[in-house]
């Protein structure tokens, strides 16, 4: 049973604050990404896409002159550690599960290597989805953070994106993995 849904999330008034802010079009795409590798890598695909739309809720904006710098960003940037912390506090609140709100917020923590020092992390299945479900909607220098999307058509691709996760969820696939 699912505590809370995509669409509690996403028009709860922090999120809409901090969405708004990282590119509402670039976090519902990233959740359609993740939930298509959902299926590919085994994942529960409730908790993919809350922490894929959520993964960029810690966001801070980084201007120079009234200008995105990007080299800013890149070089000082903690937004996972921000957005994890961010996002389980929102999930407790809307009444998710404790530990299924910790496992999103882990996915979120470690969906990007950018302030972590060199090395490699050993990520599990759902955390792996969460980066590869954001790497897919990437584009050169953080532009994909300024697409546009209306927020009445987010809404509707939210919906659409709750009822696939509801079916998949009541799939006998899904039951013989849980």
């Amino acid at each position: 049973m699912r505590h809370v849904t995509l669409l509690d999330i996403f028009t709860h008034p922090i999120a809409k604050k901090y969405l708004t802010r990282s590119g509402v079009a670039h976090a519902v795409s990233v959740a359609y990404h993740a939930f298509r590798l959902s299926t590919r890598y085994n994942v529960n695909p409730d908790l993919a896409t809350k922490a894929a739309l959520l993964h960029d809720i810690g966001h801070y904006e980084w201007y120079t002159d009234g200008q995105w710098d990007y080299e800013k960003y890149k070089k000082n940037d903690i937004h996972a550690i921000k957005g994890a912390e961010r996002a389980h506090k929102l999930l407790i609140r809307l009444g998710e599960e404790p530990q299924a709100a910790k496992e999103i917020a882990l996915a979120i923590l470690l969906h990007t290597d950018s302030y972590l020092p060199e090395g490699t992390i050993h990520q599990r299945p759902l955390q792996k989805v969460v980066k590869l479900a954001d790497e897919a909607d990437e584009e050169p220098g953080g532009k994909h953070h300024y697409r546009q999307m209306d927020y009445a058509l987010a809404v509707k691709k939210i919906e659409e994106l709750d009822q696939n996760v509801e079916r998949i969820l009541g799939s006998e696939q899904f039951k013989q993995l849980g």
